[in-house]
């Protein structure tokens, strides 16, 4: 294929939706820090320590909760990175759904949030552009992933065009006195050229979503749910005390696995609901969902366990694509990488979108002189008859 083709292939793979897909990169820039930026706008959300105390188990965290609100039903534990609060979610006859924000060391109720927060608002606009969710799928979902094969596309034809890219790492070129239309060439190749790691695991972890979506969407599990209580295991007279408390919950996961750190964690919802404790385990790559364990209520037996050791393939690659898509494996100087990388990419598909518009309006008016030429020249032949 002459390399003129190649080019225009590799236009086609980037202007389709380039808005959207720029509006996509921003969002998700703004994602890896939405922890961050949670901090630094909403005091509430800070677990302060001025006194420089340890955490307390989380299973007093919910204790707290629940002699704040005596009424309440706890559903759900999560806990994010040390300086943040947990988040409790309860409901009650005043709370239909609520996050109780507690701070992990000193134990107070910071606040009560019963709307949306910032870190799923901004992940959600970003992974499915708030599309409605129907069923096991979301349009908006699909959309997205999509996308992934634009830019795939693009990152093949890029390396096609771009002759000897390397030298951007040894010799890069940027000419300023050139004109809009070269600085804007050299700004898109040394961009592309330094990003193309980037791309490549953004390319990698989109098509993984896409393909996640396709088997949600077909009802097929990459994880097994948590058992049930069998039935005749359940009391017949109803408590409002379980026989096994939360903490003896969360002592049997960390004698099966000592480095168990909490991530979303969820109480039992009904008589024959399971305690499923769900974290991390200090491993660099995998995500804070990748230790698994569901413990009977009523007996405080394991009933189902599973980490990393125990995964195959595609659950191996569940619990890493988030943390290679977001950066999160490597703490803060990782997410400060992406977050560069992500603005990168952001800038070009508006410099690639820009090169585009400049060849398509110059290719317009030129045709356009052309056909002017056509027509004089019709007119001269008219008048010599």
């Amino acid at each position: 294929m002459k390399q003129r083709h190649w080019f225009n292939l590799h236009g086609w793979f980037a202007l389709p939706l380039w808005l959207l897909f720029c509006f996509i990169c921003i969002t998700g820039t703004l994602a890896v820090f939405s922890h961050e930026l949670t901090w630094l706008f909403n005091p509430n959300a800070r677990a302060t320590n001025p006194a420089d105390m340890p955490a307390k188990p989380i299973a007093e965290l919910v204790e707290v909760v629940e002699r704040e609100y005596p009424q309440a039903d706890v559903t759900t534990v999560i806990s994010f990175e040390p300086y943040l609060v947990n988040a409790i979610a309860f409901s009650d006859a005043e709370h239909p759904y609520a996050l109780a924000y507690v701070n992990p060391y000193t134990g107070k109720i910071q606040e009560v949030n019963t709307g949306v927060t910032f870190i799923n608002f901004i992940r959600s606009l970003h992974g499915w552009l708030l599309f409605p969710w129907h069923g096991s799928y979301s349009i908006g979902y699909y959309l997205v992933s999509a996308f992934s094969l634009l830019l795939l596309g693009s990152l093949i034809t890029g390396l096609v065009i771009y002759k000897r890219f390397w030298r951007a790492f040894t010799q890069p070129k940027l000419r300023l006195k050139q004109g809009k239309k070269t600085v804007l060439a050299d700004l898109h190749r040394l961009a592309g050229a330094w990003s193309l790691w980037f791309i490549a695991i953004m390319s990698a972890t989109g098509l993984w979503y896409l393909t996640q979506q396709i088997l949600w969407h077909n009802d097929i599990d990459i994880e097994g749910h948590a058992p049930l209580v069998d039935a005749s295991a359940v009391p017949t007279q109803a408590s409002e005390q379980l026989p096994v408390s939360f903490a003896q919950a969360l002592e049997q996961v960390k004698q099966r696995y000592p480095n168990f750190r909490n991530g979303y964690s969820m109480l039992p919802e009904h008589s024959r609901g399971m305690y499923q404790l769900i974290g991390g385990g200090g491993e660099m790559f995998y995500d804070q969902y990748s230790y698994r364990v569901a413990v009977n209520p009523y007996s405080g037996e394991i009933a189902q366990a599973s980490s990393p050791a125990d995964m195959g393939v595609l659950e191996t690659v569940l619990h890493v694509a988030d943390t290679l898509h977001y950066g999160t494996f490597g703490g803060l100087w990782t997410k400060s990488l992406w977050f560069i990388f992500g603005l990168i990419l952001s800038g070009m598909s508006i410099t690639g979108f820009m090169m585009w518009g400049n060849r398509t309006l110059k290719a317009s008016k030129n045709a356009a002189r052309k056909q002017r030429k056509i027509e004089q020249v019709q007119t001269v032949q008219q008048g010599v008859q």
